[in-house]
């Protein structure tokens, strides 16, 4: 497990180091707008598989995933108007929707035909996403049913002596105390939130 120090001075080195890590299928520890988070390409099975065994995550619990901006959404989800006015309103930011994939998407984070899908507002991130060009599976980094982490040493500590460890976490020191993301479900007639 390496651990990398990001500030502004470094960034775009971070990023590639983090980029080309995900490309190779690795999972790594992330800041976002939340909380830190375990991210790695939605569309490598083996890298997806690990988040669930690194966070402990019930198969049956689907993973959510980061998008770039909102047209790449729409490559990944069935997304309307009315979905798409919402969606402007609300992204990039802290809010996570539960929409209808599209057929033929070849990711590993749908479930029963429905896909998470975020647009975050952090600037490594979204420039990580757009260095990428690629959905990122992601979960907040904490053990599943444990609170969530913002404070790096939590997360070290966490990992320690574990034998399944995220590749790389990358450090940008304490996040501000925050709640993941909230879910809703967009799929019915009318917005559903799963999750404040």
């Amino acid at each position: 497990m390496i651990i990398l120090r990001v500030n502004q001075e470094n960034l775009k080195e971070i990023v590639e180091i983090a980029a080309k890590s995900i490309k190779q299928g690795k999972v790594i520890v992330c800041p976002t707008d939340t909380v830190y988070g375990l991210i790695g390409d939605a569309t490598n099975k083996k890298a997806v598989e690990k988040i669930f065994k690194i966070k402990k995550r019930p198969k049956n619990k689907p993973l959510p995933i980061f998008v770039k901006d909102l047209a790449q959404a729409k490559k990944l989800a069935k997304i309307n108007k009315k979905q798409e006015k919402f969606l402007k309103s609300a992204w990039p930011g802290n809010i996570t929707v539960v929409l209808e994939a599209k057929k033929g998407v070849k990711l590993h984070t749908i479930y029963q035909n429905t896909i998470g899908v975020r647009m975050p507002d952090f600037k490594m991130l979204n420039i990580l996403l757009k260095r990428l060009c690629r959905p990122l599976a992601e979960t907040s980094v904490n053990i599943s049913g444990q609170p969530s982490l913002t404070e790096i040493k939590k997360i070290t500590t966490q990992f320690k002596n574990r034998k399944c460890q995220p590749d790389l976490i990358i450090d940008a020191g304490n996040l501000k105390t925050s709640k993941p993301s909230t879910v809703i479900d967009l799929t019915g007639k009318k917005n559903k939130i799963l999750r404040k």
